[in-house]
């Protein structure tokens, strides 16, 4: 009775233990701190996918290292990190000095920098071509062109004063007057006939001048043409020097906010960068500053066809994984990092979220 009641015991304690065990966690299991911030990581259904997700997976697959996932706000993470309370961090984290200070990055998996996206046309055609009539540039044409007409009738009326005073006047006011009105119904190719030079030097002015307004009038339209149809282009952003006197927008607490404020740029504060684009796509804003990749895949995946990216990186930026500073899990992967970001897949999924 004793040897059954012990071996009961025993088998209790075992079955105990195998229990414990099983749904023991490995002491090495990392807690990885995970930013959503597409494309980078998206969560759909409770499932995280997205460029650094991938990558974070392959190389946790290739050190057959297990881990557990806790997705939050940026600054929680960054602390939490710094505090070693997670044991490393994955998503689009910018690798600044003033981080690096506190916390230790991996080597980099992307390089990019911050983009500015405008609108494609953020000022009415209606008004932009009010706007160049009324300009200042166009002011200085008109009196080229002014100055140029009075030439030409000033040198018809000094060949015609003596030899056709009915059609041009002696007397210098009445002169020049008839001239200059020849000269701009010549040049428009009106010609309405009641002024014509009839002495010989006036009929040689009168040739050139003809020759030389084709010229003009050529010249003059396409100028105008040209300048029009940049208009409808033109956006009141055109490069990051034009952002200290636009409406900018860029998302709170972040690296873009940190230089933005740097160059005393003032900016609207989002949480949600699809929020800021949508303002910008109705006109509301001028600028959204942020990172380039981002931006990218938000204009891809939302219907702002009215927006664009400018050409320029404002300031370049390396994305990467951070830890806890003196983490021993450091080396081991930046060594499988850099393997999978040299391997063909890694290219694939550049292309797929970013197409680039």
């Amino acid at each position: 009775m004793t040897l059954r009641f012990g071996l009961t015991l025993l088998l209790i304690t075992l079955s105990s233990l195998f229990t414990l065990s099983a749904n023991a966690k490995p002491e090495d299991t990392l807690k990885v701190a995970v930013r959503v911030n597409a494309p980078f990581i998206l969560e759909k259904n409770g499932e995280f996918e997205g460029l650094a997700i991938t990558l974070w997976r392959d190389v946790a697959m290739e050190l057959e290292q297990p881990y557990e996932l806790y997705p939050m706000p940026l600054n929680d993470l960054l602390t939490g990190v710094e505090n070693g309370e997670y044991d490393i961090g994955i998503g689009a984290l910018t690798i600044t000095s003033q981080r690096e200070s506190v916390i230790d990055f991996s080597q980099p998996f992307h390089n990019a920098g911050l983009a500015v996206a405008v609108p494609s046309n953020n000022t009415s055609t209606w008004w932009a071509v009010t706007k160049r009539f009324v300009s200042f540039e166009f002011l200085k044409v008109i009196l080229v062109l002014g100055g140029i007409l009075f030439v030409a009738g000033a040198l018809v009326w000094f060949f015609e004063r003596k030899k056709n005073p009915d059609e041009f006047s002696e007397k210098p006011v009445n002169g020049l007057g008839s001239g200059f009105w020849w000269a701009a119904v010549t040049m428009t190719t009106v010609g309405y006939g009641d002024k014509s030079p009839r002495s010989l030097g006036g009929r040689a002015v009168s040739l050139i001048w003809m020759f030389t307004c084709v010229i003009i009038i050529s010249s003059f339209t396409a100028s105008i043409a040209s300048s029009l149809t940049v208009s409808q282009f033109q956006s009141k952003v055109t490069s990051a020097n034009d952002l200290p006197n636009a409406r900018v927008a860029t998302l709170g607490n972040s690296a873009t906010a940190a230089w933005l404020e740097q160059q005393n740029i003032g900016y609207e504060s989002f949480t949600d960068l699809n929020a800021a684009l949508r303002k910008l796509n109705a006109g509301q804003l001028d600028a959204v500053v942020y990172d380039e990749p981002i931006l990218r895949y938000s204009l891809r995946t939302n219907a702002l066809n009215n927006i664009r990216l400018l050409p320029e990186r404002v300031l370049p930026q390396d994305y990467g994984f951070v830890l806890p500073q003196g983490s021993s899990f450091r080396e081991p992967l930046n060594r499988e990092l850099l393997n999978v970001i040299q391997s063909p897949q890694w290219r694939s999924e550049l292309q797929r979220y970013l197409g680039q």
